[in-house]
């Protein structure tokens, strides 16, 4: 929330952005899921993908922004294998 004495924000003038309020949250059903109906789990090496694998219609793998490429190919054919869905396969 903007707390500065001279903040056009908190002044809420006119083409400024919007205040951040209670009022904007998602619905509790809806929280925290993405667009494509799944909730997200960051993944960081194959075996964490194990985890997943019984949840697999409720939430996809994303792999972490620190793993080499080759680490990265190791986890999407393991993902493919227990049918999980992973976000950003196509990265690097």
């Amino acid at each position: 929330r903007p707390k500065g004495i001279d903040s056009r924000v908190r002044r809420k003038f006119k083409g400024c952005i919007l205040m951040p309020n209670v009022g904007y949250g998602s619905d509790k059903k809806t929280r925290h899921y993405l667009p494509n109906g799944f909730k997200k789990f960051v993944v960081h090496n194959a075996k964490e993908l194990e985890v997943l694998m019984m949840h697999n219609r409720t939430y996809c793998a994303e792999i972490a922004h620190n793993v080499s490429t080759k680490k990265r190919k190791e986890i999407v054919e393991r993902a493919a294998q227990l049918d999980v869905v992973v976000t950003n396969k196509l990265a690097r």
